[in-house]
């Protein structure tokens, strides 16, 4: 279950701290995920103080720190150095959309929207160059379209580029269109009803979880890792009635998820003495089904989540060395 009071957000901060101390090679994505819950509880200087930690040291990400640090200073009154951050981030020309689409947010938050469109201008120019854009990159130039529209400016080469990528049903410029908050006031159902879908489907495609960037992911049990799994804890076979359910499975929850709008799909190998080892640092015993969303959260958060869906020409994620175009990419899965 998700926190969702201060108390339980500090919680599950302190939690995520205890465990980055049991695994110390996980200290950063699990630091960041602490961050976020601390700031959700209305602790910001306590979030500042684990981002501070962070880059005291020698972080793997340290431009998409500053700019999660940037954005939290800024809510409790620190403006000025967050635009110093701000600045230093775009500077550095990040090689990866998270610190730039955090950093355009924080600007917008704060209705510096020329500003913001400027640094997604900057990025799009950066990270658009290939054909194929991953998902991050594909939800900044959706941000960019939004903002681009509040300001009523035309439409650009990244914006015609948006709008063929999106796959919601209803379009980027009616989504984008600032008029349309205004019918929220309206005091006809059917009008408040429809903006209430046309939210819901903004939502879905561009409040992505790249201000905490942690992909929603799913547990693959190899075959062996499976066969051992059930054969130590054979409670679990409910969840897991053959291997092959089990691979028809992950691809058809990720279709769902993905056909939902839900961004930063991913899919976590599982290994039964880590389970094992997250259960007992849970106090909870490894045949608890409930346990595994949980062991599945927590793998993404250390980064160990693959992105899905693989390109269709590049290995099937689930081992099988075929392509995943001819393997669980297809029409009919295996």
């Amino acid at each position: 279950m998700r926190p969702d009071t201060p108390a339980a957000h500090t919680t599950e901060a302190e939690r995520l701290l205890r465990t980055a101390a049991q695994y110390p090679g996980d200290r950063e994505p699990l630091y960041l995920q602490a961050a976020a819950h601390r700031e959700l509880a209305g602790d910001r200087p306590g979030a500042t103080a684990l981002y501070d930690a962070l880059l005291s040291g020698q972080p793997a990400n340290p431009l998409l720190i500053r700019a999660l640090k940037a954005a939290n200073l800024w809510e409790y009154g620190h403006e000025a150095e967050a635009r110093a951050i701000i600045e230093g981030v775009r500077r550095a020309k990040p090689a990866d959309a998270a610190p730039w689409e955090i950093t355009a947010e924080t600007l917008e938050a704060h209705d510096e929207l020329e500003a913001a469109e400027s640094t997604l201008t900057e990025a799009a120019a950066l990270l658009t160059t290939s054909t194929e854009l991953p998902h991050a990159t594909v939800s900044l130039i959706t941000t960019r379209h939004r903002i681009r529209r509040m300001l009523a400016l035309e439409h650009d080469d990244w914006d015609d580029r948006a709008d063929r990528l999106h796959t919601a049903s209803v379009p980027l410029d009616e989504l984008h269109d600032p008029k349309r908050l205004w019918s929220l006031g309206s005091s006809d159902p059917a009008e408040l009803q429809a903006e209430i879908t046309r939210l819901r489907s903004e939502l879905g495609t561009y409040r992505t979880a790249l201000s905490r960037p942690f992909p929603v992911a799913v547990l693959h049990w190899p075959e062996p890792e499976l066969d051992e799994l059930l054969a130590a804890y054979p409670e679990l076979e409910a969840e897991y009635p053959t291997y092959r359910a089990h691979l028809t499975d992950i691809e058809a929850s990720l279709r769902e998820l993905a056909q939902a709008g839900t961004p930063n799909l991913g899919i976590v190998r599982a290994t039964v003495p880590s389970y094992e080892a997250f259960a007992a640092s849970e106090t909870t015993h490894p045949s608890t089904a409930a346990l595994l969303p949980q062991y599945a959260t927590t793998l993404a958060a250390r980064a160990r989540a693959t992105a899905w869906p693989p390109a269709s020409d590049a290995a099937c994620w689930c081992g099988s060395e075929r392509a995943y175009g001819e393997c669980h990419g297809g029409a009919d899965q295996d």
